[in-house]
C-alpha cells in the first residue's frame, strides 16, 4: 500500500437491508475509492469480510500467484499438488471485485453472506482495520476483540516503536 494511503480506523454499527445492502460510513468509502477505484471484497475468517482497494490487493495477489505458477512450471510443486489444489479452491472463492452503489452502499454478494453468517435486518460492525475496512458479524467481532485486546499495547509498541 502506498505511503500516502489513508489510515482507516473507527467502528460503526450498520444494518443489512432486505437486499443485502450495507451503508458504509462515507469517510471509509471515500478513502477506499481514493486509493484506487475498484474494490475487492475478501473472506478473512468466519464472520468477517474485508474490503480493499484493488490497487492494494491485486499486486500482492498477482505476485504470489506468479511465484506459484513459476514453481509449478519448474516442477517444484509435483509433490504438493494436493496442497496447491486446496489453495486454488480458496483462491477461487476468497475474493470478488465489488462496487459501491448510491449512498455508499455495498451489496454483500451471495456466498459472502453465508460466510459472514448474516441475514437481512441483522446488524454488522464496520471496522477500520488501518489498511482496509472489515465487516463483522457482532458475535464474531466480540470474540475476536476479547482474544486480541490483551495484546494491544505490545502490538502498538512493536509497530510504532
Amino acid at each position: 500500500m502506498a505511503a500516502d494511503a489513508a489510515f482507516l480506523i473507527g467502528e460503526h454499527v450498520r444494518t443489512l437491508d432486505d437486499r443485502y445492502r450495507l451503508a458504509l460510513p462515507g469517510d471509509f468509502t471515500a478513502a477506499l475509492v481514493a486509493m484506487g477505484g475498484d474494490l475487492v471484497l475478501a473472506k478473512e475468517r468466519p464472520g468477517c469480510l474485508s474490503l480493499w482497494p484493488a490497487s492494494a490487493w491485486k499486486p500482492r495477489l498477482d505476485a504470489a500467484v506468479d511465484v506459484l505458477r513459476s514453481k509449478l512450471e519448474a516442477g517444484l510443486l509435483t509433490q504438493r499438488v494436493g496442497r496447491l489444489q486446496e489453495l486454488g479452491r480458496l483462491l477461487s472463492t476468497r475474493h470478488r471485485i465489488v462496487g459501491i452503489a448510491g449512498r455508499d452502499r455495498l451489496v454483500v454478494p451471495e456466498g459472502f453472506r453465508e460466510f459472514l453468517a448474516v441475514k437481512p435486518g441483522n446488524d454488522l460492525l464496520v471496522v477500520g482495520a488501518a489498511v482496509c475496512v472489515e465487516l463483522w458479524e457482532p458475535s464474531a467481532w466480540s470474540s475476536f476483540i476479547a482474544a486480541e485486546m490483551p495484546g494491544f499495547r505490545d502490538r502498538l509498541d512493536e509497530l510504532a516503536g
